[in-house]
């Protein structure tokens, strides 16, 4: 704690369940990879000094339980540019938050993620604010709305991926998405005909957004519902980039075969 993925990705107040040890000086001091504004590219961010100084305490070991500690990351390239972490230490030690970081969060969208949505980017845009700030319930309607807009161009697009053996039974399970209007039912009419392509490490990623989907804005705290919002944000940006990537490749390698073919041919 604090954890590299935590510092750099996690919004204001989306909390972080994670055993905390009780004094300062047990903190780990992770270098993270983020956007310097100076050198303006992605850099090898280090902490500046020690966590002690920086919050002012006049020795090392001091007990940090629901306490608001300030952690200070320096580019390693310019050694000039800071960033800096407020992060809060629940009383019981077992869960993190950030309070507040400078500069602010950044609201990123993958560049992919905005040439699919098209006319569908800004509301995802808004859903993208609502975390940076920390109000889940916002964050996660948006981000379900744009999921209820898109997910039958999603599956329709999925079709020249699926397994030959399986593209019959997906097909008219594809069907019969076009009669209803609900997006978990689409989603859990598809989701085992999933390609493995699409499924890494084994997990079905339509399966875990149908679940998410389903469990809806019944959670109605923001924390829950932030939790929930990141989910279903980081799934679409995977299912979006995969199914990008893999008919990219697919398409270098039918240019490639034709290529050959055509010289082999010019040959003979």
């Amino acid at each position: 704690m604090p954890e590299k993925d935590f510092l750099e990705n996690y919004s204001l107040f989306r909390k972080l369940n994670i055993e905390i040890p009780s004094t300062l000086d047990h903190i780990k001091k992770p270098s993270i990879n983020m956007i310097c504004i100076k050198c303006d590219s992605m850099q090898t961010f280090s902490v500046v000094d020690n966590y002690t100084q920086i919050n002012g305490f006049n020795f090392s070991n001091p007990a940090i339980a629901g306490r608001n500690l300030r952690f200070q990351y320096q580019c390693q390239a310019c050694k000039t540019f800071k960033r800096d972490f407020m992060i809060f230490i629940s009383p019981q030690r077992d869960y993190i938050y950030k309070t507040g970081q400078y500069p602010e969060w950044e609201i990123k969208m993958d560049k992919n993620l905005e040439i699919t949505l098209g006319k569908h980017a800004k509301t995802f845009r808004k859903g993208l604010v609502c975390e940076s700030q920390g109000y889940g319930v916002g964050a996660f309607s948006y981000y379900r709305r744009i999921t209820e807009e898109i997910i039958d161009e999603l599956l329709d697009s999925i079709t020249d991926l699926i397994d030959r053996n399986n593209l019959e039974e997906y097909k008219k399970a594809l069907e019969a998405t076009k009669k209803t209007r609900v997006a978990q039912e689409k989603i859990d009419l598809i989701k085992d005909l999933l390609p493995e392509i699409l499924k890494p490490n084994g997990v079905n990623p339509l399966g875990i957004l149908h679940s998410e989907l389903s469990e809806g804005l019944h959670a109605n705290t923001d924390e829950a519902c932030l939790e929930n919002a990141s989910h279903v944000k980081d799934i679409l940006t995977f299912l979006i980039n995969q199914i990008i990537q893999s008919k990219e490749s697919s398409k270098q390698f039918t240019n490639s075969m034709k290529s050959l073919l055509e010289k082999k041919s010019a040959k003979l």
